[in-house]
């Protein structure tokens, strides 16, 4: 049987022990043996770490054989520091024996020991290369697209059930919660969806009227701002300030109901919290979004006509009568066919970050943000596929 010595890594002799941490250490036959007194908590760990790192570095013996009969008393931090040199000499091929511990020092260095193995187990193992990291992450958001995509046609398979249901407040569609959000996100969108569309059309038709009269061709100015506005301008500005205003609304409310645990509070219930929360935010967009766009045309086409009385000194009414030759009805239905196709995109993303928000205000942060970061990115790849389309058509 091995004989621990009675001094401490540090030379203490065992008749001075007090109740600071100790460590008695001894070596026969290729086996270590370190005897631990004392007590071994969170306040008094730090006076034996640099020993217990001393014999961490130790090397020459095949078997470690650690006493634990002498400790008075040991919490987690305590049994990480014995978990650390296990681990330090496991690693070196070395047999660890454990005796004479308590019922409740073999609990703590279990849960201790799974612990530690479990945030080894999955902390991110980063790859060797650049190469390797920008295909992982590449992979990654492969996978993040497919379960977006997933859940977005979950929402809208919903939705659509949801339009064959019954009216009323005690079924799925409830005209009042429609009307609201009608109200909050078309009504209320008007002013700033005035505003910057009379500023973009302007904006053009100054463009266009400083560039044109080089070539004595200030008339086209009209041609220039009634089509563009009309079939591109006019419902894509309007879809990206609804997706930073509406968008980024429905991400919050939803989101932090999600926080608050509400969404799950009506399933406890029976209620379907798409039916109840995305339902009546989906169908208003999809008929408010078409409106707006309507009167954000008319709103840019006002600045087009101010902008091209100013610098080209064409009159509202000659304006007006060249708008007439310059476009017809399917410069009209080209961009208003968009809206409610671009009014769902935006919904359906807004609802699916919002799903996904945790239980954090950093959560409820980075959901809103990816939310309208999405919209307008997938808005402005729909309208590049109807241009492509359109084109092919010959529309």
């Amino acid at each position: 049987m091995l004989t621990i010595g009675k001094r401490d890594a540090s030379g203490t002799t065992a008749g001075e022990a007090d109740h600071e941490p100790r460590v008695a250490i001894g070596e026969e036959d290729g086996v270590l043996g370190c005897a631990f007194s004392g007590i071994w908590t969170t306040r008094t760990v730090a006076l034996i770490d640099t020993d217990m790192r001393k014999i961490e570095k130790r090397s020459g013996f095949k078997t470690l054989a650690l006493d634990l009969s002498n400790i008075e008393k040991m919490d987690t931090a305590g049994a990480w520091l014995i978990d650390r040199l296990v681990s330090a000499f496991e690693k070196k091929g070395v047999k660890i024996q454990l005796q004479g511990q308590s019922e409740i020092a073999s609990i703590l260095l279990d849960a201790v020991g799974e612990a530690v193995r479990r945030e080894s187990e999955s902390g991110p193992v980063r790859p060797p290369n650049i190469i390797i990291r920008t295909l992982e992450a590449v992979g990654r958001r492969v996978y993040e697209m497919r379960d977006d995509f997933l859940a977005s046609m979950n929402i809208l398979g919903a939705t659509i059930r949801g339009a064959q249901m019954k009216l009323g407040r005690g079924h799925a569609v409830n005209p009042a919660a429609i009307f609201n959000q009608i109200d909050r996100m078309g009504v209320g969108a008007i002013p700033v969806v005035v505003l910057m569309s009379a500023i973009v059309g302007a904006i053009v038709a100054q463009q266009g009227a400083y560039q044109l009269s080089y070539f004595g061709a200030d008339i086209f100015v009209v041609d220039l701002v009634g089509v563009l506005i009309l079939r591109e301008l006019g419902v894509l500005m309007t879809a990206i300030m609804i997706a930073g205003r509406s968008g980024s609304a429905i991400t919050a409310e939803i989101g932090s109901m999600k926080m608050r645990e509400e969404v799950d509070a009506l399933k406890v219930i029976g209620l379907n919290p798409i039916g109840v929360l995305v339902f009546p935010r989906l169908v208003a967009l999809v008929i408010a979004l078409p409106c707006l766009t309507i009167i954000a045309n008319f709103a840019a086409l006002g600045g087009g006509i101010l902008a091209a009385w100013l610098y080209s000194d064409i009159a509202p009414a000659a304006f007006i009568d060249r708008l007439r030759v310059a476009i017809d009805l399917s410069t009209i239905f080209s961009g208003l066919i968009k809206a409610p196709f671009m009014a769902m995109i935006i919904g359906t993303i807004a609802s699916v970050e919002g799903m996904k928000v945790g239980g954090s205000a950093e959560s409820l942060g980075q959901h809103v943000t990816a939310s309208v970061v999405k919209s307008i990115f997938i808005v402005i790849i729909l309208d590049g596929l109807f241009a492509v389309f359109y084109a092919a058509i010959e529309f």
